[in-house]
């Protein structure tokens, strides 16, 4: 597809994050605009997510954003026609300290200004609605009935559909090798098909994001990092919908997936992947093994 010579808006980036910005760009107004991905849409950490959907944040304005995803994704399909796979089996969330606990019923007091239900179940109710789950170590438990799983995907492909629907042009294969500058702002980007004018380009790079920036000297605090998860194979008594578990104090999230359970990590000092540079034909690409870190 041809290069067009000049854009209102460049995004940079067709993961989520890009095809959103693109999507909510176009329902404002501003249609000009030229998302560009060097591989295919929804490569890279997209493409890797496990597609959670949680209304639970750490402040006011994170909350509100998050519901407004949550409200989003409920109505995109229909909207774009595109399945999304967008369900709310809910979530718990559980605390094995005091310490814990006060931070997840603090989250729980502000979530219910915006109009987030949630509230304390007992810890019988917790082990009820999770049967595979230990109780004897903790502190208190949180159900949220309507936190999500989507597909990023599905979601990310709904998002460029409703995007392109209202005039945006969305590009696959192009790269963008640099931010060109002029003076104190930029002024386009550097493709490896040409240039192109914009009045404002948007990174939304991912873990290329910090290379992209760097071009004009700017360090973007960003580093890719190995995410450590595990799927078993199908488990007796794990129900389809089984609501998404949390131990924020272990770092850890369990979602049954197709009567499975996906185990993912958090760590609060992850393992740091590829430093220098991040390869632009690692989107869909996964990563060795690494038991004796798990």
């Amino acid at each position: 597809m041809t290069l067009p010579d000049r854009a209102e808006v460049v995004v940079v980036g067709g993961g989520i994050v890009g095809c959103s910005v693109a999507y909510h760009l176009a329902r404002r107004g501003v249609t000009d605009v030229l998302l560009l991905e060097q591989n295919q849409l929804t490569g890279g950490t997209t493409w890797h997510a496990a597609g959670l959907v949680s209304q639970l944040k750490s402040s006011h304005s994170l909350t509100k954003l998050a519901t407004y995803s949550a409200r989003l994704f409920e109505e995109l399909e229909s909207e774009t026609g595109h399945a999304t796979g967008y369900r709310t089996p809910g979530s718990i969330s559980v605390a094995d300290n005091p310490e814990r606990w006060e931070e997840i019923m603090r989250g729980v007091s502000m979530a219910k200004t915006v109009g987030v239900e949630a509230y304390e179940i007992s810890l019988d109710e917790a082990a009820e609605r999770w049967p595979l789950m230990r109780t004897d170590d903790l502190v208190g438990a949180v159900y949220i009935p309507k936190d999500g799983q989507t597909s990023p995907v599905d979601t990310t492909m709904a998002l460029a559909k409703g995007a392109r629907d209202r005039g945006v042009k969305i590009v696959e294969g192009v790269s963008v090798e640099m931010l060109v500058t002029s003076g104190s702002r930029v002024t386009g980007v550097q493709t490896e098909q040409g240039f192109v004018e914009a009045e404002s380009v948007v990174i939304c790079g991912g873990m290329w994001t910090r290379q992209l920036a760097s071009t004009v000297g700017v360090n973007v605090p960003l580093q890719a990092c190995e995410h450590f998860y595990i799927v078993t194979e199908a488990i007796d008594g794990v129900a389809i919908g089984l609501p998404t578990l949390r131990d924020p104090g272990n770092y850890t999230y369990f979602k049954e997936e197709t009567g499975k359970i996906m185990a993912g990590f958090f760590e609060p000092r992850g393992k740091v992947w590829n430093l220098d540079s991040i390869p632009r034909d690692f989107t869909f690409g996964t990563l060795p093994e690494d038991w004796e870190h798990v």
